[in-house]
C-alpha cells in the first residue's frame, strides 16, 4: 500500500488532511472521530483576540475609552455571550483533546496585533497544543495606514508570538497581499514555521429591503481552490518551512492537486459539515487508489511536481497566463460563430 504519511510542522503525520478550524471540534467524541477516521491533526476552532480582551478588565476598558464620543464602535465586538468558549473553557478543551487522540492537536488563535495574548499563547501551548496556529485578520480601514503598515504588524505578531512558545507557529494568512513571496520570507524570518494558503473570510450582505448589513455564511467550493494552488506552487522552493492549504480542498483529486502544487497538507472543513466526518477515510482511500493505480510508493513523491521550478513553462504561472487564457476564450468564440 503506497505511504501516504507527510511532514508538517516538523511531525511526521499519517497522511496529508488536516481538520481545519470548524466548531465540529468542539466535541471531544468528534475529534475522536476524527482521528478514526484518518485525521492526520486537527487544528481546533479559534480563539478571537476580542474574548482575551472581553475578559481582562484592564484591555476592555481600553477598548472601551472614546466609545462616548463615537458610539458606534460600541456594535463592533460580538457580546460575550455569542462567544463559545471562553478563555479558561478554551485551554481546558486542548488539554481534553490532547488526551483524547494520538495525532497532534494544534490551537489556533484569530489575532489581529502583538499585545497582551502573546502570553495566552504561552497558555496554549502549555495546556498541550502540539502547534499553533495564528489566523490572521488584516483589514486597513484606515486611509492612512499603508500596505507596508499592515505587512509590519503581521511580522511583529507573528514573532512575538514565535518567541514567546517553542511549539511550532503556522500563520493562516489571506490573499490580498501584494507580495505574498516578499511577506512569507519575512514571516519566515520572524520564525513562522508554516504558511496557510488561505483564510476564507466571511463578508457581510446587504439586505435592501431592510437596509441592514448582516453576516454571511457559505461553506467553500472546489472552484475556490485554484488561487491557493497558483500561490503555493509559486512559494514551493522558496521557503524552508511548510505550505498548507485550505479553502475548497473536497475531494482526492483537490488532496492530489494541492500536494503537486507544493502544498505539505491540506487543511478540510467545509466538506466535513457537508458530507459528515467519515467523508475523510473517503477522500484517503480514493487517493490510495490514485497513488496506487500509478505506482507511487509514496504521496511525498508528488509534492512539488506542478509547481512553478518544476514545470518547463512557467507562463501559466505567470502573466503570459493572463493573456493565453483571454485570446483562449476569445478563439473559441469565434469558432462558434462559424
Amino acid at each position: 500500500m503506497t505511504e501516504i504519511s507527510m511532514q508538517y510542522l516538523g511531525m511526521k503525520l499519517s497522511g496529508p488532511i488536516v481538520v481545519s478550524a470548524t466548531p465540529l471540534s468542539e466535541s471531544i467524541d468528534n475529534i475522536r472521530h476524527m482521528e478514526d477516521a484518518g485525521a492526520a491533526a486537527i487544528v481546533l476552532t479559534s480563539l478571537f483576540e476580542e474574548q482575551l480582551a472581553l475578559e481582562s478588565r484592564s484591555l476592555d476598558e481600553d477598548l472601551s475609552r472614546g466609545t462616548e464620543s463615537f458610539a458606534e464602535s460600541l456594535g463592533y465586538l460580538p457580546e460575550m455571550s455569542d462567544y463559545r468558549m471562553t478563555q479558561e473553557g478554551y485551554l481546558e478543551h486542548v488539554r481534553r483533546a490532547r488526551e483524547a487522540v494520538g495525532i497532534p492537536i494544534v490551537a489556533s488563535l484569530n489575532g489581529a496585533t502583538p499585545g497582551g495574548w502573546v502570553r495566552f499563547a504561552k497558555e496554549m501551548e502549555d495546556a498541550g497544543a502540539h502547534a499553533i496556529e495564528l489566523n490572521t485578520f488584516a483589514l486597513a480601514t484606515d486611509r492612512k495606514q499603508s500596505a507596508a503598515d499592515v505587512e509590519a504588524q503581521l511580522v511583529e505578531l507573528v514573532g512575538s508570538v514565535a518567541k514567546a512558545v517553542t511549539v511550532p507557529v503556522a500563520v493562516k494568512l489571506s490573499q490580498s497581499y501584494t507580495s505574498l513571496p516578499h511577506l512569507c520570507a519575512r514571516l519566515e524570518e520572524a520564525g513562522a514555521r508554516a504558511v496557510v494558503l488561505f483564510n476564507r473570510f466571511y463578508q457581510p450582505d446587504f439586505d435592501i429591503e431592510t437596509l441592514e448589513v448582516r453576516p454571511s455564511l457559505h461553506f467553500s467550493t472546489p472552484s475556490e481552490l485554484l488561487p491557493r494552488l497558483h500561490w503555493a506552487a509559486i512559494l514551493y522552493g522558496h521557503l524552508k518551512g511548510d505550505i498548507a492549504i485550505t479553502g475548497g480542498v473536497h475531494t482526492a483529486e483537490n488532496v492530489l492537486k494541492a500536494v503537486m502544487a507544493g502544498g505539505s497538507v491540506v487543511e478540510m472543513a467545509s466538506a466535513l459539515h457537508i458530507h459528515g466526518i467519515d467523508h475523510i477515510g473517503r477522500v484517503l482511500a480514493d487517493l490510495r487508489y490514485w497513488l496506487d493505480q500509478r505506482e507511487y510508493a509514496t504521496l511525498a513523491e508528488t509534492r512539488g511536481c506542478l509547481s512553478r521550478r518544476s514545470v518547463p513553462d512557467t507562463s501559466p504561472y505567470d502573466r503570459g497566463n493572463y493573456i493565453k487564457t483571454l485570446s483562449s476564450y476569445s478563439l473559441r468564440q469565434t469558432k462558434a460563430a462559424f
